[in-house]
């Protein structure tokens, strides 16, 4: 279950302010339209109902495919390197200057995050193409959306849906990883902790931890029998038993290890940015703790497998334990702590499946109660054979976890295709520029949103002006 990312929007400018050019001089034109018409999609994007807001991700994406080559166009005539094998003469005429909105920084509760100001044609660029990660994210968050419906995919459509949120994670991560490499160079850090380049890491190891722990979901059959009965539509009470072979078993428990040390290193990174939002640290940790009970699931199903179902026990307890759900122990204590624990386990669980339903928040967990689900439905069936039948003794789950294999790596990150505009397109920019023909946008500006709707906590929506300074109620 991927992140909630939150598209930022940013202010209106006109490139035609910043740069001047002798050999192209409509590209500051050509730009400011591009741009124009992506700061209006990514304005109506947020107005967008949170529910319906997937359904529009191709028209954001489509935006910013166009606007990028005109950026690394930008780029390219300051840096002095090509550009579709014309050499692009740019001069700059003052520092750029342009507002994004934070959305990965803290904020207070209730209201819009911080517009930042910065400055350089750089600045631009990363939070412009991490916005491109941002939506390849979101559109595997779409997918998966699909397999938790009350309908239940067939397995055509459940594998269709996550080879295709496979790629957009290999996507998002190509993009990271490519503005981590690049961030490489600077000398100073940024203002925005959205590009940073802890932050910028930690987001680069973050969709490669979700890519690996899909490809384990693809053939993970105890999921869906989960779902499945829980679905009230779902009229079959008896099913067959779930199938897996002893060596898939061992190696999606090692491809869970991988994906949680990303989620680790994701952990660290986010630890070392100042003033990050609260909710990613808490989901980043929440994938981690995910990965690792998902790998001892898998571990114990090896050694049930192989007739040690004490083991099989010992592994689901401690796949609770590194979820973050209490075990049940034997003294008193354990088992009161147990029951309130189960309770509120419950209701979180609850909440969860009414905002899949309504396709809205949902996710933020990581997949953590849906898997203590799991573990729960196995641990109940074991626990009820051992003490039927087999009668194993049940070792403690502590010295199994920290004899855990080291995970393994299933993708090979791909890197990032840099964007370039067509010969024809360049060839057309050697003309002089119509100054009617520059279109910066026709949705208002963050600042006026911001005075509109902010007011003091408490007050009366649009009750702002009645509390300015140098007012008087009588």
């Amino acid at each position: 279950m991927p992140y909630p990312f939150v598209i930022p929007t940013t202010s209106s400018i006109a490139f035609t302010d910043y740069f001047s050019s002798n050999t192209h001089p409509s590209l500051p034109n050509c730009a400011t339209t591009a741009r124009g018409v992506l700061r209006d999609v990514l304005k109506r994007h947020k107005r967008i109902p949170p529910s319906s807001q997937a359904s529009n991700l191709p028209a954001v994406l489509s935006a910013l495919n166009d606007y990028i080559p005109y950026l690394f166009a930008l780029d390219a005539g300051l840096s002095g390197t090509s550009c579709a094998g014309e050499e692009i003469d740019l001069v700059l005429v003052k520092e750029l200057e342009v507002e994004w909105r934070s959305t990965l920084g803290a904020s207070v509760p209730g209201r819009e995050p911080a517009r930042v100001k910065l400055k350089s044609l750089e600045s631009e660029l990363f939070f412009t193409i991490s916005t491109l990660a941002y939506v390849h994210s979101l559109q595997a968050r779409a997918q998966l959306h699909t397999l938790y419906n009350a309908s239940l995919p067939s397995p055509e459509q459940r594998a269709t849906a996550i080879s295709a949120a496979m790629k957009h994670f290999l996507d998002a991560n190509a993009v990271h990883t490519y503005l981590v490499n690049r961030a490489g160079q600077w000398h100073t850090q940024p203002t925005a902790v959205d590009i940073s380049v802890s932050t910028l890491g930690a987001l680069a190891e973050l969709t490669m931890a979700e890519a690996t722990l899909i490809t384990v979901l693809k053939d993970d059959p105890y999921p869906a029998v989960v779902i499945e009965d829980r679905n009230k539509n779902n009229k079959d009470w008896m099913f067959k038993g779930v199938e897996m072979p002893k060596v898939r078993a061992h190696l999606f428990a090692r491809l869970c290890l991988a994906s949680s040390e990303h989620a680790a290193k994701a952990q660290a990174m986010l630890g070392r940015a100042p003033k990050i939002n609260e909710s990613l640290l808490k989901y980043v940790d929440d994938l981690r703790r995910t990965a690792k009970g998902k790998a001892c699931r898998f571990l114990g199903v090896d050694a049930e497998l192989a007739g040690k179902t004490g083991d099989g026990i010992a592994w689901l307890r401690g796949a609770k334990k590194e979820l973050g759900f209490v075990a049940l122990g034997g003294d008193e204590e354990t088992k009161k702590s147990f029951g309130f624990s189960k309770l509120k386990k419950e209701f979180q669980e609850k909440r969860e499946d009414r905002k899949i339903e309504k396709g809205e928040g949902w996710g933020a967990d990581a997949g953590k109660f849906e898997e203590g689900r799991v573990v729960d439905m196995l641990l109940k069936k074991w626990e009820k054979v051992n003490d039927t039948i087999n009668v194993q003794l049940i070792p403690p789950s502590e010295p199994l976890i920290a004899s855990m294999p080291s995970g393994r790596e299933y993708h090979t990150p791909k890197m990032y295709a840099i964007p370039a505009l067509e010969e024809d397109a360049i060839i057309r920019m050697r003309a002089p520029p119509d100054p009617g023909d520059a279109f910066e946008g026709e949705e208002d500006d963050s600042a006026e949103e911001d005075e509109r709707t902010e007011a003091p906590v408490g007050a009366f929506p649009g009750a702002k002006t009645e509390y300015a300074a140098g007012t008087s109620y009588y």
